[in-house]
């Protein structure tokens, strides 16, 4: 997988820019692209293919993480989980984005998640978007897509690992339902396969599905290992883009800019071009252009906790998660394997079940450590400081080992013991960042379009622009976002 650029080599001008060819931004060029007339160019820092299949391995192949140390296909943050916990997040950095390196999960938002967003933005209103974007091989109802980009499958019984299999027998013999349809917005709880993004084992990028198939069409030219390093502003209106591209800085000219960077680059780019906290933009000497209090601040996320086990259940390539069980705003996740084994780089790790709180207490900040575009901003969670917060993992930890002391789990698995504070000790996240360019009140970063207020010509549309970080995964919910962000878009284009 090499070569600068996909399509055409030649920066140009366009109609909208799209910043970042990841899972919002695929979707959005390709929908926009739709019009002939509107000519889109896709801005990605990565690297990029021309063909799905050209996609190297470990991004196709759905059952391992290409997020490990080096990765060549992520960028690196610094991160302060909680006080004294730090650690560095992945995002994806290639054409697809964090969905080309993701575990595949696709389970939607939950109706009453949609209760924190602008009304425009309810359940009802929302589903059309979630079923145009999928193709769902198990279940057909008006409820699931039968013709959209992305394939959706979920792992049948008799596919399942050894652990997934006794995983879902524990969970039956502690009276925890069944849940066989994580789409389904009426079942509360229980255990059930996971909607995965993935045909015949390969992780089914929003690139791959959206973007990619489109790179014919004469209006669309994605222009990859190009760093955007700023947005041009004209007056109180974006016009383009400042990128970096094989060594050489160039200004890029459009009516639109969509932001769809990700929720810590986006924030970034943000502030770098002079929207944001006023106090802290001085402080990293940046002239203040508008005075945006909430950008890159009060982000949600899934703290997660571990529990390691020793097994002899012997591996064999799966989807990194088959189920999950969900209880109340917990999430128990028996992973199908190591993340040693899983993420190149890292090392022998035991495997582990992992307790997602999915309605967290905790907001974290984005702030600049300088005014450099190529270095990384700092990411700071505040995990665990809800007295609430805690007393639900907690009360995970009791769910998990309630499950290993199970006789089917007790035939596969030996828990063990990890020394010091139960929960700073196993203390992760899941890289479900959200919110760091809020749309909702009078006082968020964005209206309930997905247009940054205060200016003209600039929208943000990734998993920034939610509210909160939705009590599931958001990769589905994301693509639903850019689904009707983009008719939004076409709709003020004209």
């Amino acid at each position: 997988m090499s070569g600068p650029a996909v399509g055409r080599s030649d920066v140009v001008d366009a109609d909208v820019i799209v910043v970042g060819g990841g899972s919002s931004g695929s979707v959005v060029a390709s929908r926009l692209s739709e019009n002939p007339d509107c000519r889109v160019v896709v801005v990605e820092a990565g690297q990029g293919v021309s063909r799905v299949q050209d996609y190297p391995p470990d991004i196709a192949d759905a059952h391992v993480l290409p997020v490990g140390p080096g990765s060549p296909w992520t960028s690196s943050y610094p991160a302060e989980l909680a006080p004294g916990v730090e650690r560095e997040i992945s995002r994806g950095r290639v054409l697809g984005g964090s969905g080309a390196v993701n575990g595949a999960y696709f389970i939607r938002a939950r109706p009453d998640d949609f209760l924190h967003w602008p009304s425009r933005w309810s359940y009802e209103n929302v589903l059309p978007y979630f079923t145009a974007s999928e193709t769902d091989h198990d279940y057909a109802s008006d409820r699931h897509g039968s013709s959209g980009p992305i394939p959706v499958w979920r792992t049948a019984p008799k596919e399942w690992s050894g652990v997934t299999a006794a995983f879902v027998d524990a969970s039956e013999s502690l009276g925890f339902p069944a849940d066989p349809d994580k789409n389904d917005p009426s079942p509360v709880g229980g255990t059930g396969p996971v909607p995965l993004n993935v045909f015949r084992g390969m992780r089914m990028n929003a690139a791959a599905t959206y973007l990619i198939p489109r790179l014919s069409r004469p209006n669309l030219e994605v222009l990859t290992e190009s760093t955007v390093l700023k947005i041009l502003f004209d007056g109180d209106a974006a016009c383009g883009v400042r990128i970096l591209r094989r060594g050489v800085t160039t200004d890029m000219r459009a009516s639109r800019v969509v932001l769809c960077a990700g929720a810590v680059r986006t924030p970034q780019l943000l502030m770098l071009s002079g929207v944001g906290p006023a106090e802290s933009l001085r402080h990293c000497g940046i002239d203040v252009r508008l005075d945006h209090p909430r950008v890159g601040r009060g982000f949600s996320d899934h703290p997660e906790i571990g529990v390691y086990y020793r097994s002899s259940v012997p591996f064999r390539p799966s989807s990194p998660i088959e189920v999950v069980l969900h209880v109340g705003d917990l999430e128990i996740r028996p992973y199908t394997a190591s993340f040693g084994y899983m993420i190149a780089g890292i090392g022998p790790v035991d495997p582990m079940i992992g307790i997602g709180l999915m309605r967290a207490d905790s907001r974290g900040d984005i702030t600049l450590r300088s005014a450099d575009p190529l270095d990384s901003p700092f990411v700071r969670y505040r995990y665990l400081d809800s007295a609430a917060d805690r007393a639900a993992l907690h009360a995970g930890l009791d769910v998990v080992d309630a499950l290993l002391s199970t006789a089917p789990m007790t035939a596969v698995a030996t828990k063990l013991e990890v020394a010091g504070d139960r929960l700073l000790g196993r203390l992760g996240t899941a890289l479900h960042l959200s919110g760091s360019c809020a749309m909702g009140g009078p006082d968020a970063v964005l209206d309930d379009r997905c247009r940054v207020r205060g200016v003209y010509g600039l929208d943000v549309v990734d998993t920034s622009s939610f509210p909160v970080v939705p009590t599931r995964g958001p990769h589905a919910t994301v693509i639903m976002l850019a689904e009707r962000a983009a008719r939004d878009i076409a709709d003020d284009l004209g």
